[in-house]
């Protein structure tokens, strides 16, 4: 089983998200796209290649945060982040992630650098699945 996401030195990213159903998300995150289960419940975290998603039911402001409330996107077709997930071979990952469930918004695109295709998890979050084809100039 992977560690939980605690550096010994230095930083470490991961990819906080806000679910309505923390323990279907974490079976997306899972099943769907092949994560392993760190820790269960809430919040539960996933370790996704080399980086950790933390799942969690959303609320009202805390003292650290006194003016924020974290929630579900209200309109997933409005983004102002998402999760960009870097692959080697693509059209295997759309065709793998395809047959456990996964919905892509369209097939793999080529794009000048890259070939590129979206889904979204249960709540609606976006993630980008890219593969470079060439460096650019």
């Amino acid at each position: 089983m992977a560690d939980l996401p605690i550096p010994d030195q230095g930083i470490l990213i991961t990819h906080f998200i806000v679910s309505a159903d923390v323990e279907r998300s974490r079976r997306f995150y899972t099943d769907v796209l092949g994560g392993e289960t760190v820790r269960a419940g809430e919040p539960s975290f996933v370790a996704l290649a080399n980086s950790w998603i933390i799942i969690n039911a959303g609320g009202g402001p805390t003292d650290d945060k006194p003016t924020v409330t974290l929630e579900t996107p209200p309109d997933p077709d409005r983004v102002s982040s998402f999760l960009n997930i870097r692959v080697a071979d693509i059209h295997a990952i759309y065709d793998e992630w395809s047959a456990r469930g996964a919905q892509f918004l369209t097939p793999p695109e080529q794009r000048a650098t890259e070939i590129r295709c979206y889904l979204r998890d249960p709540d609606g979050h976006l993630i980008e699945v890219g593969q470079t084809t060439r460096r650019p100039s």
